[in-house]
């Protein structure tokens, strides 16, 4: 079953039943035969269409915000911009596909010779509930201008968003097959991807489940995309402007309720500096108070499900069993709804579940590094490697910091790490492989082929 909970008050939403597996079968059929259609249509019909998808959100922003919300609580103001990012990234992708995606000539001892980017086949895509707009449309719309086709799991517990989502696609004028929504199992999942008409896969999930399926399509020779979950640090150095280093440590902390891949994880401070963001940091964090998501006000509203906020408080006092100590929140409230305070974490130390696990809510733990070399080195001591910030008023350090230590597939200075369709956005280590967006992502899934001609 797919359930959509209202996480702010625990009530059930709507219920939907998998699909069988007759009836999968005949959805890729349909989405096969759209894609050997797609070979013959102009890459300008489905920029068009794309276009169609950016107004078509645009135009039912609320609707689409209000989904986010009820299915996994999402701060409606922070709903709306997902929508809104959505749109922009339609946008982006149709403004660049056709100079993209264009044949590049190459100089070589043959009459012609050319690389050509040409769509793999049908996709399946796997998207988790955090970000349930962004995320899919990420993978399926440079995917879709690429020619290929998308088959889409959602994640169970934000059924209504994706409904919203495949319906978006028909009435902007894509072709049935074009993306379709597949309320399926994990085991269907297994099924499915042994089929030979199944040509790849994008993953977006925790780094444990990323781990099973990328065994499965390794063994099965499929080309895979997974982001997965990451412990971001953040660098405090001894040079920092504390007052910005906060604000943006706070911001990055309790977006999305403190459920985003690339939220800040792990803050490490030069000590030097440690008692001043120390303290500026509680300040901040004491005047965040929990509230209704549905609230224009809302900074802080509830996790997506009771098993994750259970999970997240389970970590918090693995924690203190390992020598934290609490300084605000780190407690269950006693009310309905999956809510779950601002913490702040201090004595951290390697070893602990604060440490070395990724806290999927808004709990910060705070690490007392000796100095600044010090701090870079905890910074990379984890077996992810998603985001990554550092703190100085040395830009050009900074700079050199990101590029060259800082081991992540985005790094930052002075910001918090964020995703933007311009740029490419990617893990390494235990985090994933490959990159969405950018031009790197509108290529992901083709055929980089080799097209030499001789006389």
């Amino acid at each position: 079953m797919f359930n959509a909970y209202n996480p702010a008050n625990g009530e059930l939403l709507s219920s939907y039943n998998t699909i069988t597996d007759n009836r999968l079968r005949t959805l890729l059929t349909q989405a096969d035969h759209r894609f050997k259609a797609n070979i013959y249509q102009p890459l300008q019909v489905r920029i068009e269409r794309v276009r169609n998808y950016a107004q078509n959100l645009r135009d039912q922003s609320e609707l689409h915000a209000r989904s986010m919300t009820s299915n996994m609580g999402k701060p409606i103001v922070q709903a709306r911009a997902e929508v809104e990012k959505c749109a922009w990234l339609c946008d982006y992708y149709a403004d660049i596909a056709e100079k993209e995606l264009a044949d590049i000539n190459v100089e070589t001892d043959a009459k012609k010779s050319f690389v050509s980017f040409r769509p793999l086949g049908v996709l399946i895509g796997i998207m988790p509930w955090n970000f349930p707009y962004w995320q899919a449309l990420r993978f399926a719309i440079p995917a879709i201008l690429s020619g290929n086709t998308v088959l889409l799991k959602h994640a169970p517990s934000v059924p209504e968003c994706a409904i919203f989502l495949a319906s978006l696609f028909d009435e902007s004028g894509f072709e049935p097959g074009t993306y379709t929504n597949i309320f399926i199992t994990h085991d269907q999942v297994k099924k499915i991807l042994s089929d030979r008409r199944i040509k790849g896969l994008s993953m977006t999930g925790s780094t444990a489940a990323g781990k099973k399926v990328a065994s499965l399509t390794g063994k099965l020779m499929k080309k895979s995309l997974f982001e997965l979950g990451g412990s971001d640090p953040y660098v405090i150095l001894r040079d920092a402007d504390i007052q910005k280093a906060v604000k943006a440590c706070v911001t990055s902390r309790l977006i999305n309720n403190g459920q985003s891949c690339v939220a800040a994880k792990r803050f490490i401070i030069s000590s030097k500096v440690y008692d001043a963001f120390a303290e500026a940091f509680l300040t901040e964090m004491k005047k965040v108070t929990i509230e209704d998501p549905s609230n224009e006000s809302c900074r802080l509203g509830p996790l997506a499900r009771i098993d994750l906020r259970d999970k997240l408080h389970d970590q918090v006092e693995r924690a203190v069993k390992a020598g934290a100590n609490v300084i605000t929140g780190g407690y269950i409230p006693d009310h309905s709804g999956y809510f779950y305070p601002a913490t702040v974490l201090e004595n951290v130390k390697k070893g602990s579940p604060a440490y070395k696990e990724e806290l999927f809510g808004p709990v910060s733990p705070l690490i007392r590094a000796k100095s600044d070399d010090d701090a870079l080195r905890i910074a990379n001591d984890t077996d992810y490697g998603l985001g990554a910030s550092v703190f100085t008023e040395d830009t050009e350090k900074g700079e050199w910091l990101a590029k060259n230590i800082l081991e992540a597939g985005n790094c930052f200075v002075n910001n918090f790490v964020k995703s933007d369709p311009r740029l490419p956005f990617g893990g390494i280590k235990s985090s994933g492989y490959g990159r969405e967006l950018s031009p790197f992502g509108l290529k992901e899934f083709c055929n980089v082929k080799t097209v030499f001609i001789s006389n």
